[in-house]
């Protein structure tokens, strides 16, 4: 969710970009200038691009899942990107997560109440930036990542 927030923001909070040819193997990379535990953004790879964490020992995603094999192999000529998240954005991006695992399906819909009963009725959704009016995670969440968003990246 960390890249869906960051990616909704306009901000990665880019701290350090390389550019050149990276290779991937055995779902590892070495990274030499990034800290133990601090965040990474691949672009231009076909297999994976996306925001990563870097550890000696593997790497993970940007919801921390399983650690070793999560990169695909493959050698490739990009960006990569060191990241300074502040805490406080990926805290807030845990709690987008936890709000769309809980609210997810009710958002997808458009309706805010069926009635099958006799006749069939509903109510559609209306005032979110969704689809039909649909309530959404940007929406519920726009005050608290608009201190971070950026204009243009």
């Amino acid at each position: 969710m960390l890249q869906q927030v960051c990616e909704h923001i306009h901000n990665y909070f880019i701290k350090e970009t390389r550019q050149g040819t990276f290779t991937i193997a055995n779902g590892m990379i070495e990274l030499p200038f990034l800290l133990d535990g601090q965040r990474f953004l691949i672009s231009g790879s076909v297999l994976n691009d996306g925001i990563y964490t870097y550890h000696s020992n593997g790497i993970k995603n940007d919801d921390n899942a399983e650690v070793v094999g999560i990169l695909q192999d493959e050698t490739w000529t990009g960006t990569i990107c060191a990241l300074a998240v502040p805490p406080a954005v990926i805290a807030l991006s845990a709690e987008v997560k936890a709000w769309v695992d809980t609210n997810g399906s009710a958002v997808a819909s458009p309706y805010t109440s069926e009635n099958v009963i006799g006749v069939y009725s509903y109510t559609q959704k209306t005032g979110g930036s969704g689809a039909g009016g649909a309530i959404s995670w940007q929406d519920v969440f726009r005050d608290r990542l608009n201190r971070w968003r950026k204009v243009a990246f």
